[in-house]
């Protein structure tokens, strides 16, 4: 059974590939995906929560925290990308420059070069810039930095507030404006919405 993927503005299309590595064949709209995403997500959150990433911050974290979000939902689950999608880098460039990202960051976390909202942030809006994995990046992203920002003494981020911002709507509008004015060198957007 094939499901006809209705991908909200800004998400990632998943490719033909990738959409066969679908696990629960019983699922057949967009609604029940992400329902059972959802349930998986609260998972990989909870396996998150017990860790210490302040000594973890590598790629077998990054993997890991991935596959347990997703690991009933995708094959591919903690796996690399290895195609090109509408965002993102250069699927070949993504170990280094992950390595890169998650070696500033320590350097960063070790030297308290800046405040640890923008530090959070800016690790944030990388990672979702990098755009690791074929799915999930964003919601990926969110949840280690809110595991980030408490590892290191701070509040969880709102990220906009108590709605959605995997669905169609205001909140997801305001989160893609302001990942792209990261893009562009402006944090501020998406440091006032991570706080909102």
């Amino acid at each position: 059974m094939v499901i006809h993927f209705k991908y909200p503005p800004g998400a990632t299309p998943i490719d033909l590939d990738e959409a066969i590595g679908l696990i629960p064949k019983h699922i057949s709209t967009q609604a029940n995906l992400n329902a059972w995403e959802e349930i998986n997500i609260v998972e990989g959150a909870d396996w998150l929560a017990r860790q210490n990433i302040l000594h973890r911050l590598d790629e077998g974290l990054v993997r890991e925290l991935h596959l347990r979000m997703f690991n009933k939902t995708w094959i591919w689950a903690g796996t690399f990308r290895k195609s090109a999608k509408s965002i993102g880098i250069d699927w070949t460039q993504i170990a280094v420059t992950l390595k890169n990202l998650l070696d500033n960051t320590a350097y960063q976390i070790k030297n308290k070069v800046m405040p640890i909202d923008e530090l959070v942030v800016r690790f944030h809006h990388k990672l979702v810039l990098i755009h690791t994995f074929p799915n999930g990046n964003g919601r990926h992203a969110r949840l280690i930095a809110d595991a980030l920002i408490v590892k290191l003494g701070g509040k969880r981020f709102s990220w906009g507030g108590n709605n959605s911002i995997a669905t169609l709507g205001i909140t997801r509008q305001n989160y893609l404006s302001a990942l792209r004015a990261a893009d562009n060198g402006d944090i501020a957007p998406l440091m006032h919405f991570a706080r909102k």
